[in-house]
């Protein structure tokens, strides 16, 4: 839970800044970003229905490790964009930056052997080596997520909010 909060913080700080300089990133397509950063851990759906179980109901064989890649975050920002009745592009891209942001920063966390998951697939399946620069299930990678956060709404009221 500490890693998806996580990464959702990461997406909401990088979309204020850009709200910044974008006039037309309001807090409503920060959220839609936000969404988007939730994206790759939707293979934790797995959890709740196995494998075998979707395969039979499509009739073919089917994996949600998948989903963690930047094919699975194309595919399923396509599918959220249907749920936009104006501004697909927008919200495409949008739901596709926040979950490119959470494959960025999983791809510099710490795996016990020192190689990042494949998370460039459908463009390759190698996994090159990591920085090794955080564990997802620390605290610390929490409290620094939080920290920029927080930081980052207090500058967007304080100062931003002022100029307009």
């Amino acid at each position: 839970m500490a890693d998806l909060l996580s990464h959702v913080l990461v997406a909401y700080a990088l979309g204020t800044v850009a709200g910044w300089r974008l006039e037309w990133l309001s807090s409503r397509w920060i959220a839609v970003a936000m969404v988007g950063a939730v994206v790759p851990d939707l293979n934790r759906i797995g959890l709740l229905v196995g494998e075998p179980t979707v395969e039979a109901a499509l009739g073919t064989p089917f994996s949600f490790g998948a989903i963690q890649t930047l094919g699975g975050v194309i595919v399923l920002a396509g599918i959220g964009t249907l749920c936009f009745e104006t501004h697909r592009f927008r919200a495409y891209g949008l739901l596709l930056a926040g979950g490119l942001s959470h494959l960025l920063f999983d791809a510099i966390k710490r795996y016990a052997d020192g190689e990042a998951g494949a998370w460039l697939f459908p463009l390759t399946w190698a996994r090159h080596p990591t920085p090794n620069l955080y564990v997802s299930s620390e605290p610390a990678v929490l409290l620094v997520a939080l920290s920029l956060a927080v930081c980052v709404w207090a500058l967007d009221r304080r100062w931003v909010d002022e100029s307009s």
